[in-house]
């Protein structure tokens, strides 16, 4: 294994799950602000789940969001 090129790796998914989840996150918390289901000052729960099959890698991250 190249550790080099195994940290790379790593960073780049972690990059692009980060900011594909804040996007989706920002998206869902706008469209539940516009439909009023949030008022804008809650803490919200969030769960992310690392799942890696081939490894039996299934490691859940809770979290909160605070909107204020």
């Amino acid at each position: 294994m190249d550790q080099e090129t195994f940290n790379l790796s790593i960073r780049k998914f972690l990059k692009m799950v980060g900011v594909n989840s804040q996007r989706e996150i920002e998206q869902a918390v706008q469209s539940a602000l516009q439909q009023n289901k949030l008022a804008g000052t809650e803490t919200v729960p969030a769960l992310v789940t690392l799942e890696i099959p081939s490894l039996g890698v299934r490691v859940p991250f809770q979290g909160e969001i605070k909107l204020k």
